[in-house]
């Protein structure tokens, strides 16, 4: 029997009651993943070609290339593979930093998710919410600023008034 995952789930980002986009980190955290290995099973292409030819490579089929991009992107780098030519070297770096970014989002997402020290999606919506009421109190201190203010403008006309009869 098939297993259906609630509409809540599959969804990117949730709308909260002051229209701010909250993503779903898992979403990000698959999404990321297939976009980095999307780019590592590309270069793997280019690195094996430029290697596969050069005479000391040890780069020499496409499970090496995609390890070695693999390892270059976690930083780990065994050094099991390694290019030896000057465009698989630039191959290499240009997967390094693209990995460093990646690799290091997806560190972020589980500290977030397991630790969520950094729960800024929480601490905004509180934020959000002391600000409406903070807003209702001054409209309602601006309506009884504007109620005193007009009471004393017709206490000063009645005096203006009185004064006159007086004279």
């Amino acid at each position: 029997m098939k297993k259906i995952l609630p509409k809540e789930k599959l969804k990117s980002y949730s709308v909260d009651e002051f229209g701010v986009k909250n993503y779903n980190t898992f979403y990000l955290l698959i999404i990321t993943l297939i976009v980095l290995y999307a780019i590592i099973a590309l270069l793997a292409y280019p690195l094996v070609h430029f290697e596969a030819t050069a005479t000391n490579a040890n780069i020499t089929t496409y499970r090496d290339a995609f390890w070695a991009l693999q390892m270059s992107a976690s930083t780990i780098g065994f050094g099991d593979f390694y290019p030896v030519t000057q465009a698989g070297r630039v191959i290499i770096a240009l997967m390094f930093y693209i990995g460093v970014g990646m690799v290091g989002f997806i560190g972020a997402q589980f500290v977030n998710k397991f630790v969520g020290f950094s729960d800024t999606n929480i601490k905004n919506r509180e934020l959000r919410h002391q600000n409406t009421q903070i807003l209702k109190s001054n409209q309602r201190l601006e309506k009884k600023v504007e109620h005193l203010l007009n009471h004393f403008k017709i206490l000063s006309e009645d005096e203006e008034k009185q004064l006159d009869k007086e004279q």
